[in-house]
């Protein structure tokens, strides 16, 4: 759809009643299921389970008015969630970068040399004895 008939059909829809907005959405989806030429973008997991809560809501015969506000409070929410999901991201992406920085510091840099211990030719010291019989420490 070009840009100048979206900008239309949003103004348009702009001075209608919720009622009508939810009539009209049915008529789309209507279209969209007979006549689509490609698929719609599919909804994020939120996005559905939002659209799934604006439908039962539909079919329970609760006002346009109520479902407005209830998604409208839904909406926050999802931005929220959406922030927090971004933040976790964000830290995640941070522990990763710095995880990897380190191990590439570690690969590169050579440890010291280590020498490994010459055993003597001579065996150990016997502990002294005591003339009882008994050792001494």
């Amino acid at each position: 759809m070009n840009s100048n008939l979206r900008d239309r059909i949003v103004r348009t829809l702009d001075v209608l009643p919720d009622e009508r907005g939810y009539q009209l959405l049915d008529y789309i989806e209507f279209l969209e299921s007979k006549y689509a030429e490609r698929t719609a973008q599919s909804p994020n997991a939120l996005q559905r389970f939002a659209e799934g809560v604006e439908d039962t809501l539909r079919a329970g015969r609760v006002s346009a008015s109520t479902i407005s506000e209830t998604m409208g409070l839904m909406n926050k929410a999802m931005g929220v969630l959406s922030g927090v999901a971004a933040a976790g991201k964000s830290v995640a992406s941070d522990v990763v970068e710095a995880a990897s920085r380190n191990v590439a510091r570690v690969t590169t840099e050579r440890p010291a040399a280590v020498t490994p211990a010459t055993p003597s030719a001579e065996p150990p010291a016997a502990p002294p004895t005591d003339p009882s019989g008994g050792t001494t420490t």
